[in-house]
């Protein structure tokens, strides 16, 4: 039987996720995306933008059920998968005590456990050519008080899937960490708390669309990490100079915090 190419974004009804489908909708060979976020109605609204290439999953990936459905969709499709993007993901500003456990969870859950997952979920329909873009953050660079858990999680991410490249090297996939920095999305909208001490400057705000670009770019030439823009490089390079407690200190006065 002969294999349908399909690419699946998570995330995929609003933001970052939403320019990777805008892109992959007119990726050559491409016949479907599967198009992951929690609202269905949303994503009815993406398909009847975008065409009958989008196939609507509405399923939250903090519940493993969500998880298995994806295991099993692919087993039933036995898909060519040539694209995952693993951009489903939240975070939350302010002081530890600012956000209950269970939110805190729900993160790890998103942010880590669904990028794990479905990276390795991914594989057995994964051919020489196919990628995984797995969307880390310039916060994986250095400890940021006051987003400390997104922050820990995104570190995971970059070094889980640089780590994931060389080991599917030489099936001829690649996986690459995109550590975009500040970007106009509703994450913004999700992240506040209402918390006294909080972030506040986005230096080096950018769009999603060219950073979506770029990270496909990044992925087809094969390289681990997609960086887009002058101040999340910066913010790299200055992570490989800089103690982390001098970092930390320039990045809380940065947010007006003393």
């Amino acid at each position: 039987m002969e294999r349908r190419p399909i690419a699946i974004v998570t995330g995929a009804d609003g933001g970052f996720g939403r320019e990777f489908v805008r892109l992959l909708v007119r990726e050559p060979g491409v016949e479907k995306l599967w198009c992951v976020a929690r609202k269905a109605d949303k994503l009815e609204v993406l398909r009847s933008e975008l065409g009958e290439k989008v196939v609507p999953l509405p399923l939250d990936l903090t519940d493993r059920a969500s998880l298995k459905a994806i295991a099993a969709h692919l087993e039933q499709e036995r898909p060519d998968l040539r694209f995952l993007v693993n951009n489903a993901g939240f975070d939350k500003f302010g002081p530890v005590d600012a956000v209950d456990v269970d939110t805190s969870l729900n993160m790890i859950d998103l942010n880590v456990s669904a990028v794990a997952a479905l990276s390795q979920i991914a594989l057995p329909y994964m051919d020489r050519g196919g990628h995984i873009l797995n969307i880390a953050s310039m916060a994986a660079f250095l400890p940021l008080p006051y987003m400390d858990l997104y922050a820990a999680t995104k570190v995971f991410v970059r070094h889980y899937t640089r780590a994931l490249n060389v080991e599917l090297k030489d099936r001829g996939i690649t996986a690459t960490a995109v550590c975009p920095g500040w970007m106009r999305t509703g994450l913004f909208d999700r992240a506040r708390t209402g918390a006294d001490k909080t972030v506040r400057s986005f230096v080096g705000l950018t769009t999603p669309d060219k950073v979506a670009a770029t990270a496909l770019k990044d992925a087809k030439r094969g390289r681990d990490m997609s960086s887009c823009g002058l101040f999340p490089k910066a913010v790299h390079l200055s992570s490989k100079v800089f103690p982390q407690r001098l970092s930390m200190r320039v990045w809380t006065l940065s947010q007006g915090i003393r």
